[in-house]
């Protein structure tokens, strides 16, 4: 019966001949499309590209590439070798990066992924301690949505992010400690005529523009669904942006409300963060975003650095949780 273990099959591979010249071909010629594009990346001839193809078609007994008129499309059996390659090559990067940090401590690059509330609450904090604990560790954040965040992780463009599994994925991938759930504000300008309201309603707030994500963001679906759930209409007018920043701006120049993290709101409300004219209006207590969490994937290693960066990160986390867990049983 045949051997259907991969690394059997990689063996095999490697006693026919195969050399990483031909997984880093592969790895960019799944990227560019093109052999001349991918030979010229790799630092070769297109005929010198064209031969290892050859060769590698040999090897595999199949073909894995098609030809058209906007240049090359890879086959399945080329699609199953090129992603092989790239997670081949990226397990050598590691490595190696493992190797330098053994040698010289801990150092690297680190990119971790958060969606804008804990960006806020935990991974600034994060930042700064790390600034003097791992000065030698060099941090790359990236603030977006879960959809956007789960996508780079997948493509390993991050180590591990704060955020959510989006509706529908598939959460087989994925590593994942559970935090706490995002509380939520409805923001508008310090001297918003609503801020003047004696026993301020939601029906009221309904009435103004309101400022929030696109259709489909997982902060405008839980203003729209808690509005509903009272029995309001939703805003008449809404413009749509993901966009904080522009958000804020919108905020300080028009009567319009836009629901934020309370983390956001009170990080810009506060005299320690920027000072910005902001308040959050007294409606809507419990207005909340459901569970959020740290994810990373499943089955890959991380370096020396990201893991010290993410055991300091779980460590803020369980902090964070124990609080939450601590203010709902005094609730």
């Amino acid at each position: 019966m045949p051997n259907s273990d991969p690394r059997h099959f990689q063996h095999v591979l490697v006693r026919k001949g195969l050399k990483f010249s031909h997984l880093r071909l592969l790895a960019v010629l799944r990227e560019t499309g093109q052999i001349g594009a991918a030979a010229l990346q790799v630092g070769m001839t297109q005929p010198a590209a064209s031969r290892l193809l050859s060769q590698l078609e040999e090897m595999l007994g199949a073909p894995i590439f098609r030809r058209h008129a906007r240049g090359v499309s890879l086959t399945e059996a080329g699609i199953i070798m090129a992603e092989q390659a790239a997670r081949t090559l990226r397990e050598l990067d590691l490595s190696q990066e493992r190797v330098l940090q053994a040698v010289q401590g801990t150092r690297g690059l680190v990119r971790i992924g958060s969606v804008t509330g804990p960006s806020l609450e935990l991974i600034l904090p994060l930042v700064r301690e790390m600034r003097v604990s791992a000065p030698a560790v060099e941090l790359a954040v990236q603030v977006d949505t879960s959809n956007k965040l789960a996508e780079a992780l997948v493509a390993g463009d991050l180590d591990f992010y704060v955020g959510r599994i989006p509706e529908g994925a598939d959460a087989q991938p994925f590593w994942v400690y559970d935090i706490g759930y995002e509380p939520i504000g409805l923001v508008v300008r310090a001297d918003h005529p609503l801020t003047r309201v004696e026993n301020l309603t939601l029906e009221q707030c309904v009435e103004y523009d309101w400022v929030t994500q696109p259709a489909g963001g997982l902060l405008r679906r839980t203003a729209e669904d808690y509005l509903l759930s009272q029995g309001l209409q939703l805003p008449r007018r809404i413009l749509a942006t993901a966009s904080t920043l522009f958000t804020l701006a919108l905020l300080q120049k028009t009567n319009a409300i836009a629901p934020l993290a309370r983390a956001v709101a009170e990080f810009f409300i506060d005299s320690s963060g920027l000072g910005s004219r902001l308040a959050i209006l007294p409606v809507a207590p419990d207005l909340i975003v459901k569970t959020y969490s740290v994810i990373r994937r499943q089955e890959q290693d991380l370096s020396p650095a990201a893991q010290s960066i993410l055991n300091a990160l779980l460590k803020r986390a369980r902090t964070s949780r124990s609080l939450q867990e601590k203010r709902e049983a005094a609730e």
